[in-house]
């Protein structure tokens, strides 16, 4: 069963919904052959960890096709944002006013605007990134008004131990309280409960590509 094939099942499976969800192809450590068969299918968001594992991997392909959204879902150091802003078109990892000001300042040189999702550390996890929902009120008023930044809605990656259940509910809740319209949660494990509590954009690595 190829990675398009498996990539169209669970877009059937979420038909059900009755929403209209993106599902990014996240291709960490992926070479073009293990997804080349996804890209011939019209697919056209893919999600990446690293910028520099991005760059090498996106440049051309993206050059060839502009029609392509690249979504940054790691972790961003401010020391890579020229290269992010300049490769991808969404960053779900927004986590900071340095690194809204860092942004802002290289979309400006670049002449461009990317979309941006605010990573909460919905469970305010010391190893995770992301703001503290105590701090989450502060960076959205910071980027409406000083970097204007274009926020499509909040992320999470919710305790690997836990039940996502209640930490989707919140950060909905959340999103819902600072009128966002999207919301980036659930991955290959959890995106149908993801769904369920409302996100419109799933990440989805291993699923597609059979990671047992």
């Amino acid at each position: 069963m190829s990675p398009a094939f498996r990539l169209q099942k669970i877009k059937n499976q979420i038909k059900i919904f009755k929403k209209d969800i993106t599902v990014v192809v996240v291709t960490k450590n992926r070479t073009l052959n293990d997804f080349d068969t996804i890209l011939a299918s019209g697919h056209l968001h893919f999600g990446e960890n690293k910028v520099q594992e991005a760059i090498k991997k996106w440049s051309d392909i993206k050059r060839k096709n502009s029609k392509i959204n690249l979504h940054l879902v790691g972790t961003l150091q401010r020391n890579k944002v020229k290269d992010a802003v300049r490769l991808f078109d969404y960053v779900h990892s927004l986590g900071s006013i340095r690194l809204a000001e860092s942004l802002k300042s290289e979309e400006v040189k670049q002449s461009k605007k990317l979309r941006y999702f605010i990573q909460v550390n919905i469970g305010e996890e010391i190893q995770k990134g992301g703001i503290k929902i105590t701090e989450l009120s502060n960076l959205i008023n910071y980027c409406k008004s000083e970097p204007q930044l274009d926020i499509q809605g909040l992320m999470c990656i919710p305790p690997e131990q836990a039940s996502p259940q209640d930490f989707f509910k919140k950060l909905k809740g959340l999103n819902d309280q600072h009128s966002f319209s999207d919301l980036s949660m659930g991955m290959s494990n959890d995106y149908s409960v993801a769904i369920a509590n409302g996100s419109t954009f799933v990440r989805i690595g291993s699923a597609i590509f059979n990671d047992n």
